[in-house]
């Protein structure tokens, strides 16, 4: 279904309302668009280009009036209706009704208006220059469509008391467009699916609690007076105590116990069911709105018809050469991505000379946490620098693809995008699961940066400690920081821009410059200012499912993060922003190929981390093979009783060959270290090959068993409801019904 002919009728004078805030007054006149062109950069051969461009839009048939204000030139445009009869006539389809003419619903005008002139405007051509050529040269400044008086949305929406209340999505389509309803449409499913997300992630956090005190492991590590433990770090050279870490192991046994596996498991159901919830919640909405079927290129089709009758057809092409080219250069992207992770490996290095020396004892009694802590700090700091850079590269590499259309160029955008700020957030995180304290050799024999500085060893309490402090760091920052950036930025720059474009008590005669001034004091908005929200919620995504196991409460934090990030876009975008230009669409894109791939990738993730660095499999390994119990012994100890001792591994004072750490008050002959090693020749002992063998084939089953759940899930929810599709076949049935009706009459005459 293309459209509607309520679609396409000029709308009188008292259906258009100016925004509340900007125009108090009722204008006189309506118009699509106003261009600005900053008369203090102005020159002849300017003007002049500007007068062609203008002329040419009269020629389209635009009607064009100009205002000028503090050097600043105003042009309302306003396009005539035969445009929009002739975008009408193209996108009519005999076949979406049985009369011939297309069928008759609510589909919004003013967004369809806004959306062709924008076409127009960006693609018109004079003398060899469009619109974006004379912006660059400054022949224009800028130009947006008007906000419209919307009570409504100001009203039940955009308003931080309406945080918990249902979004008005029709009346957001009938104002900012598809596009924009269905970012919040699928904004607030997925808010309202991290719901039971979030409680299961919190039961599994609180069972901790239950187990805070009686955790056999714990009661072994806080009584462990006697145990001496090799020093973690060269210039700390001092033996400590394994009941010192007590406090951090019961912390640890929070998020890193049994229900872990299964939260897990459920989290990757979760994912599929999520994604499988929303084709159907999209399907149902398309089809309210009769874009079900719609075509996106026979709409940009007509819209170049529109705008030039010679336009001639630029088909698809592909070359292997640019394809090769991009590839090779994002995968130099990609290795730069990567080496960032080692930066802070460097960082967390360095930091732990510094603060060894530091004259704060706090410094230098919570050594390893404030080292993770710095360096989750340094991480966001990366991201946010790299996502500046990553945005420029992937423009880059777009325009050196010359896609054929906007949606083509955006998609590989997108593609390439999200690549480059996965590999920024989360490559430090993978060094952080997989690899932090497993290549560092062990005492006597460590692995060191350029023959000197030894490598970062886990936390005292283990490795899921430092992945946990690294997830709730980064993505706290991200949902606290970023959010009040997002809002404070914009909202100090409008009331700046206010003052100086609208200083108190001032009037103009004219109430059409009046609202011109009044939305050009608002914050300039792009074509990517959707996208950005977009990717700042795939990215939050990722953080809530691919790391999960590690940080089972990211799915509480994002429910409520996403509670305010609806109401911070709706704020922004109806109070704080120009208009986003409307677009049409009937899904959310690529960005629903991006969330599988993020589900298969969280499937992966989790199961490599719960058998690599959680102590689940080697539990499970000593309580049913190495410890009291095995082979059904029948015992009155807990399984786990000697657990400690068997996960510590023996080295010999002797064989320090230099650093050697500082005696204190008694003779040191053995320190122990978290591996599984032979006491004689510090090779790998037996145990570590046997469980090395147990965590590959728990990551085998695991990802197995939730891919086949994932199937199952997806085979048992069907991508779109019933009704929908007994929606589409009762209209094809019907019009082949009456097609045979038509023919029937022609063969009797």
């Amino acid at each position: 279904m293309q459209g509607t002919e309520d679609e396409f009728q000029i709308v009188p004078e008292t259906d258009s309302f100016p925004l509340m805030e900007l125009g108090r007054c009722q204008p006189t006149e309506t118009w699509d668009f106003v261009l600005v062109s900053d008369l203090q950069k102005a020159n002849p051969n300017r003007a002049y280009r500007r007068q062609r461009f203008l002329a040419e839009l009269e020629k389209t048939g635009f009607t064009i009036k100009e205002a000028e204000d503090k050097r600043k030139l105003f042009c309302g445009i306003r396009a005539h209706s035969r445009l929009f009869s002739q975008y009408m006539e193209l996108l009519k389809d005999t076949s979406c009704s049985l009369s011939g003419t297309l069928p008759v619903g609510p589909v919004p005008t003013t967004t369809t208006r806004i959306r062709i002139v924008n076409f127009i405007l960006r693609n018109k051509e004079v003398d060899g220059e469009k619109f974006d050529d004379l912006k660059k040269d400054h022949v224009f400044e800028t130009k947006f469509p008007l906000h419209e008086r919307e009570e409504f949305l100001q009203n039940n929406w955009a308003r931080w008391r309406d945080i918990f209340y249902r979004q008005p999505i029709n009346k957001i389509r009938n104002y900012f467009g598809e596009k924009v309803a269905l970012y919040f449409a699928w904004l607030g499913w997925y808010t309202v699916m991290l719901v039971p997300a979030a409680v299961a992630g919190l039961l599994v956090f609180l069972s901790g609690f239950s187990l805070f005190h009686a955790s056999q492991i714990s009661k072994e590590i806080c009584e462990a007076n006697e145990t001496i433990m090799c020093p973690l770090q060269d210039h700390q050279r001092k033996y400590w105590r394994l009941s010192e870490t007590c406090t951090f192991a019961k912390l640890t046994h929070l998020f890193d116990n049994e229900g872990t596996v299964f939260f897990a498991f459920f989290m990757a159901l979760w994912a599929t069911v999520f994604l499988e919830l929303w084709k159907r919640e999209r399907a149902q909405t398309a089809s309210g709105w009769n874009l079900y079927g719609w075509d996106e290129d026979q709409e940009e089709l007509a819209m170049e018809l529109i705008n030039n009758p010679a336009y001639q057809l630029r088909k698809h092409q592909h070359s292997y050469l640019h394809s090769s080219v991009i590839l090779l250069f994002s995968l130099v992207m990609i290795c730069l991505l990567i080496g960032m992770a080692h930066v802070l490996v460097l960082y967390r290095v360095m930091a732990t000379f510094l603060f060894s020396h530091s004259a704060l004892p706090f410094l230098e009694q919570q050594l390893t946490t404030a080292v993770v802590v710095t360096g989750a700090l340094v991480h966001y700091m990366i991201i946010v620098v790299m996502t500046k850079v990553n945005r420029k590269v992937a423009l880059k590499l777009c325009d050196f693809e010359k896609p054929r259309t906007f949606s083509e160029r955006e998609s590989n955008f997108m593609v390439k995008f999200f690549i480059f700020q996965f590999f920024t957030h989360f490559s430090s995180l993978i060094y952080t699961a997989f690899f932090l304290g497993r290549i560092n050799g062990h005492p006597g024999n460590q692995v060191r940066i350029g023959g000197q500085w030894r490598l970062e060893e886990c936390h005292p309490s283990g490795c899921m400690m430092d992945l946990f402090m690294q997830m709730a760091v980064i993505m706290g920052l991200k949902q606290t920081l970023s959010n009040c950036v997002e809002y404070l930025s914009p909202w100090l720059t409008y009331r700046i821009q206010k003052l100086r474009e609208w200083p108190q008590g001032r009037s103009l005669p004219d109430p059409s410059l009046e609202e011109w001034l009044k939305n050009y004091s608002l914050n300039e908005v792009n074509v990517f200012s959707l996208f950005d929200e977009f990717m700042e919620m795939m990215i939050q995504y990722g953080f809530t499912t691919i790391f999960v196991a590690a940080f089972p409460l990211a799915p509480l934090l994002a429910f409520f993060s996403n509670l305010i990030e609806i109401r911070l876009d709706a704020i922004k975008m109806v109070r704080l922003q120009r208009r986003l230009v409307p677009r049409k669409a009937n899904d959310i894109g690529t960005w629903l190929q991006v969330l599988e791939a993020i589900g298969l990738l969280a499937v992966i993730a989790n199961g490599m981390v719960i058998a690599f660095t959680s102590e689940f499999i080697p539990r499970l390994m000593y309580k049913y093979h190495y410890g009291p119990c095995n082979r059904g012994s029948n015992v009155t100890d807990d399984c786990l009783t000697g657990y400690v001792n068997h996960s510590l591994s023996i080295f010999h004072t002797k064989d320090y060959k230099d650093q050697v750490p500082s005696q204190g008050t008694e003779s040191v002959t053995e320190c122990r270290y978290r591996d599984y090693r032979n006491k004689v020749d510090y090779s790998y002992s037996s145990e570590f090959w046997f469980l090395l063998a147990s965590r590959l084939v728990f990551v085998i089953l695991f990802e197995h068993v939730a891919l086949c759940g994932k199937l199952i899930a997806a085979w048992f929810v069907p991508d779109v409801p019933q009704s929908v599709k007994n929606k589409a076949l009762e209209e094809k049935f019907e019009n082949l019904r009456e097609k045979l009706r038509l023919s029937s009459r022609v063969t009797d005459v």
